[in-house]
């Protein structure tokens, strides 16, 4: 794509799908003498289209959150500051407004931000700048302020000297201050710094800007439907989702933490029903199956009851009585009585009457990266989240899995909430980018139809139309425990299991015990949680 953006929204539906690919890569002809190699960007051929199908509008629209208290801090527990030395600094902090010792575990260092726009604000104003840099800064305290256009005005004159997350930074500012003319052409100077076979923050870049471009079109809600993961199914190669799961340790981090914890739970019990809110492909409790196979005396009665909306029906190219048969042939094989209920909805519809409990069973529940897709009170006074939880807690489960993204995304407003995306995806790129060559087909699939849709939500959206509303462990907590769950200390068994499994990936991968959970990370970074309640 050339140019700005102001051309785009005049064409018709009928153009965008015409010419929609999920990405025209083709050989930048400008070149970046501060990297080597091939570079990437999006160009039309003969004519302008929409990467991501970004819908044309009338007119721009700014969609803005209206301000809410969010929870972030600097901490993380893969750092050296992380240690049980600050947790009680951290509950008296102004930061911490959900009381949590671990609400800091995500979010971009201030230390390293700071130094960061400091470089810029030397960039833009010389190296005699007088502003102080203890404040915490953005491009608009940095840049003097004679007008709002003499300052984007500066901005766009060093563009080009912008590393590519400053220039993304950049542009997420202009838009957050409705400034259009100084956003579009921003966009123009990142069209062609990005890229979906480029370094890490080349490819997330691509998939930001898209995020950017919806906004602005209002069209995230349109985009995020059309990404919405639909798995290959017969013959075709492995999905989506299975080229992520075989890449990364994220989804077996979520089962193999989970299946220790419920297994241990349930050692002595005769009849066991678990209900897993995203049951997907059923491969969880393949395994779990297996194990209890193993059992002196012999396997328990096993019932699962497998929640799930009707969209993932596509990922299995059927409904869940596939599911059910799949993990009946596995319990049989195995000769672990079984029995499988499918309720295919929502968590926004479930009620009590679905999940079909029975008296003498010992029951677990699982919240695989599920939770964060429920609407909270800051979308509806239903409050489907706390409204399921409290659901929960009235069948007296015997144990209560949870695992979710370490990602403060939830009520942040717009600006802070696209630094967070910015942040904690770049680390999950930059895992992904450690497993696959960057010119590899099924990475660059995988990424688009199963991460960019979440990255161009969380941008995109407002309202009810942004379902991705991830929180930091200590908000989690805080609701548990205000739906009546107390936090399990989980067994050394878990983490031992996990620390075996990322032996067969990237180094890189990091593992931390903190407050009663782990958490997996990538380098410094948190990404993901899990912890047990009853």
């Amino acid at each position: 794509m050339s140019g700005s953006v102001h051309g785009l929204y005049n064409q018709q539906m009928q153009q965008v799908e015409q010419y929609y690919a999920p990405y025209n890569v083709l050989k930048n002809s400008c070149k970046d003498t501060r990297r080597s190699g091939m570079q990437f960007s999006f160009q039309a051929q003969d004519k302008q289209f929409f990467t991501l199908d970004s819908s044309p509008a009338t007119d721009y629209v700014v969609n803005d959150s209206p301000p809410a208290l969010s929870v972030s801090s600097n901490r993380s527990p893969f750092s050296p500051q992380c240690s049980q030395s600050y947790m009680s600094d951290l509950h008296h902090s102004s930061d911490n407004t959900c009381g949590s010792p671990l609400s800091g575990c995500s979010g971009i260092d201030d230390g390293d931000l700071r130094h960061v726009l400091r470089e810029l604000e030397n960039k833009l104003l010389g190296p005699e700048s007088d502003t102080d840099d203890s404040c915490s800064c953005s491009l608009n305290d940095m840049v003097s302020k004679p007008s709002s256009v003499t300052r984007w005005n500066r901005v766009l004159d060093m563009a080009p000297s912008l590393n590519l997350k400053e220039l993304l930074n950049a542009c997420a500012e202009a838009v957050s201050d409705a400034d259009i003319s100084t956003a579009e052409a921003l966009m123009s100077a990142l069209e062609q710094r990005v890229s979906v076979s480029g370094e890490p923050m080349e490819r997330l870049g691509a998939y930001v800007l898209e995020g950017i471009r919806a906004r602005l079109l209002s069209s995230g809600s349109i985009i995020y439907k059309k990404l919405k993961c639909k798995e290959p199914t017969g013959s075709e190669l492995l999905s989506y989702m299975q080229v992520i799961f075989n890449m990364c340790p994220y989804y077996k981090f979520a089962y193999m933490s989970a299946n220790v914890v419920i297994r241990e739970a349930m050692m002595n019990e005769n009849r066991i029903h678990i209900i897993d809110f995203q049951i997907a492909q059923g491969s969880q409790w393949m395994f779990f199956l297996h194990d209890l196979a193993c059992r002196p005396g012999g396997p328990p009665f096993v019932r699962v009851t497998g929640v799930d909306d009707d969209e993932s029906a596509y990922a299995r190219g059927g409904g869940l009585q596939l599911v059910g048969e799949r993990l009946a042939e596995v319990a049989k094989s195995c000769g672990v009585p079984f029995e499988f209920h499918g309720a295919a909805l929502s968590g926004c519809e479930v009620q009590l009457e679905n999940l079909r409990v029975n008296r003498g069973e010992a029951l677990a529940v699982n919240f695989p990266y599920m939770l964060h897709h429920m609407p909270d009170e800051s979308v509806s006074t239903i409050n489907h989240r706390d409204r399921l939880l409290r659901l929960v807690k009235s069948l007296s489960p015997k144990i209560v899995t949870l695992v979710e993204q370490e990602s403060n995304t939830n009520t942040a407003p717009f600006l802070p909430r696209f630094r967070e995306t910015l942040d904690y995806y770049t680390a999950m790129f930059e895992s992904i980018d450690a497993a696959r060559p960057r010119d590899d087909k099924e990475r660059i699939s995988a990424e688009e139809h199963c991460v960019a849709r979440d990255v161009v939500n969380i941008i995109a959206c407002e309202g009810a139309n942004r379902v991705e509303r991830h929180e930091l462990f200590g908000k989690w907590r805080l609701r548990l425990v205000m739906a009546g769950f107390t936090q399990c200390q989980l067994s050394p068994s878990v983490g031992e299991t996990i620390k075996d499994m990322l032996k067969e990936y990237n180094p890189n991968y990091r593992y931390a015990e903190s407050e009663g959970a782990v958490y997996l990370g990538w380098k410094n970074r948190a990404l993901a949680t899990s912890s047990a309640w009853r």
